[in-house]
């Protein structure tokens, strides 16, 4: 095989955005060969682009080797699986899945090492992360005793939670801000420092807006060594922010925006605590501005990476049975609210697909309409042009 030819399910936002750019060459050696939705959202159509309106159909037709899923979370499963079963690769969009158990079953699906199975975790890409991870590996911190995750410029308006009758609920999402807008910083934290062995939440449902889901969180992680970490996130907090501290032995290292900084000790604080003979002395230390490598997260490299998987065995940046740990995570933070308890990890899946199916059968919430839409008149004239 020389080239890769892909179906894509899902024509949304980010199902367009992949189709646009694999359209335009941006990934070499994959060819878009299939989309799939329903009828009133597909395109004009393209020669070599082949059109349908039931996913199964596409699997069988022989146009393509491999599926990118694009849909709405809770169809990441059963259309995962029935490609998987169909004997092709597959990319699925994040989140892997709305909950842990589904996950479980998603994976279980998976042939082996000769069927490429990724997850779009495109942050993983960013050279910016890349670096704090290579820091960590390498040492430069020494043993990581506290983590400061403050992720609360998510910030979404009553608009935007209107704007869909899926969005924020618990039959159409599965949750909010940790299902929706936090799987990338999910992904990331246990990319960077591993899972916890206990995850305690504080979650608060609807506290900014008219949802039935969680919009504002902080959650407590501890590990057995003794370190332990804080998660804060938000879809209420405006200008909220994206401050990462990550507290090691051998210093600070603070990343807010896209400004990464190390205030190292020269000496590791234990060694210097246990060797000081001074009783408020504190280790020499410089703070420097660490240099970022350019270049940004990249939804086209993972595709690439996917690619290049399939056609010459290269690892993948992020593999999907991956994905299950930031579900995991997510699963657990909403567990601990409801239960008001800390939840050891691993958790119990069924534990929790009973939970969530228990708030969707029991859902009595009413979405609101969204206000209708303005525009000015120059906009107006240009929507004809």
């Amino acid at each position: 095989m020389q080239t890769v030819r892909i179906g894509l399910v899902g024509l949304g936002n980010m199902g367009r955005a992949h189709r646009a750019s694999i359209r335009a060459g941006k990934v070499e050696g994959l060819t878009l060969t299939a989309i799939c939705d329903r009828a009133e959202s597909l395109p004009d159509p393209v020669p070599g682009e082949a059109q349908f309106t039931d996913f199964d159909t596409m699997l069988q037709s022989g146009t393509i080797d491999a599926v990118l899923i694009a849909t709405p979370h809770y169809f990441h499963t059963s259309m995962g699986i029935a490609a998987l079963n169909a004997g092709l690769h597959v990319m699925v969009e994040k989140p892997l899945s709305v909950h842990k158990a589904d996950c479980e079953r998603l994976i279980a699906a998976h042939k082996g090492p000769q069927q490429v199975f990724g997850a779009m975790f495109q942050l993983r890409t960013d050279p910016i992360y890349q670096q704090i991870k290579s820091l960590i590996t390498d040492g430069e911190l020494g043993t990581i005793r506290r983590i400061l995750w403050d992720c609360t410029d998510w910030f979404r308006t009553e608009t935007y939670y209107a704007s869909g009758g899926w969005r924020a609920t618990w039959k159409g999402e599965g949750g909010g801000v940790l299902l929706n807008q936090c799987p990338h910083n999910l992904d990331l934290y246990q990319w960077l420092f591993g899972m916890p062995d206990q995850v305690t939440g504080f979650c608060q449902f609807g506290r900014y807006h008219d949802i039935e889901v969680e919009d504002d969180v902080t959650a407590h992680f501890r590990y057995t060594n003794g370190t332990h970490a804080t998660f804060i996130t938000s879809t209420g907090e405006a200008p909220g922010r994206n401050l990462l501290q990550i507290s090691g032995e051998r210093g600070i290292l603070s990343l807010e925006g896209r400004s990464l900084r190390f205030s190292r000790n020269r000496s590791p604080m234990s060694e210097f605590s246990a060797a000081s003979s001074a009783g408020f002395a504190k280790p020499e230390s410089w703070s420097i501005d660490l240099p970022i490598p350019q270049g940004s997260a990249s939804h086209n490299e993972v595709l690439q990476n996917f690619t290049n998987a399939i056609l010459s065995g290269s690892p993948l940046i992020a593999p999907a049975a991956e994905g299950i740990r930031s579900i995991e995570l997510a699963n657990a933070i909403l567990l601990s609210s409801w239960k008001n308890q800390s939840i050891d990890l691993p958790m119990d899946s069924a534990e929790y697909e009973q939970q969530l199916l228990h708030r969707i059968n029991s859902s009595a919430h009413v979405k609101k309409t969204p206000p209708p839409r303005t525009i000015s008149q120059d906009d107006f004239a240009k929507s004809f042009k």
